[in-house]
């Protein structure tokens, strides 16, 4: 029998169900370019643009604008984007199964700081997603974790109370904000490990 207590379980994406390389990413973009990947990665990672970028206040074609002149590159808008989601491995860290199984007993969310390019490349590349009926991205709420804003609003969108849910993320600081709004949280650092981490905090899996 699935839990009593736990209604819901609401997972990150990066690193937990999707790999993520961003060198990958950067060696797409540096093509041309005379700066080191290291420098590019730096330039983009403390961009003043990059929160408007992932809480949805610029565009993709204006992000693609942005970073272009910054960089000094001459990628078109389609061949940035490819180079931007290089950074996305193809493979799903975690089996169909997994979700299949948890789905009978449990209300499934997404919760990921992303951005609308990440979004629309994943949406269309996994399988998984379709079990994940609600699915909050910090682009579309305008808000990004650990903001309080986006847990509530996955809370809110599952219909459940916040000691009903179980969070999973590959970040600490994102975990204690689930634990400090009264949620369960796993800390997810070994992927291949997170359906035993779950079945220890008494989450049914078929």
């Amino acid at each position: 029998m699935p839990s009593k207590k736990i209604r819901a379980i609401i997972s990150d994406i990066g690193r937990v169900i999707v790999g993520v390389d961003v060198s990958r990413s950067v060696q797409s973009l540096s093509t041309g370019i005379s700066l080191s990947p290291k420098e590019i990665w730096s330039a983009i990672e403390n961009d003043p643009r990059w929160p408007d970028l992932q809480e949805g206040r610029i565009t993709a074609r204006d992000w693609h604008l942005h970073i272009v002149r910054r960089l000094g590159s001459n990628l078109t808008y389609d061949q940035f984007i490819q180079a931007w989601n290089m950074a996305l491995l193809p493979e799903a860290l975690q089996p169909d199964s997994l979700w299949v199984g948890l789905a009978k007993n449990y209300r499934l969310a997404l919760l990921s700081n992303t951005d609308p390019i990440h979004v629309a490349h994943m949406e269309s590349t996994f399988s998984f997603f379709k079990y994940f009926l609600v699915r909050i991205y910090s682009c579309v709420v305008g808000a990004s974790k650990p903001s309080p804003l986006v847990y509530l609003e996955a809370l809110r969108a599952l219909k459940v109370r916040s000691h009903e849910a179980v969070y999973i993320d590959d970040l600490q600081e994102n975990v204690d904000a689930a634990r400090a709004l009264g949620m369960s949280g796993v800390h997810c650092t070994a992927p291949e490990k997170l359906a035993g981490c779950l079945r220890e905090l008494g989450i049914d899996i078929p």
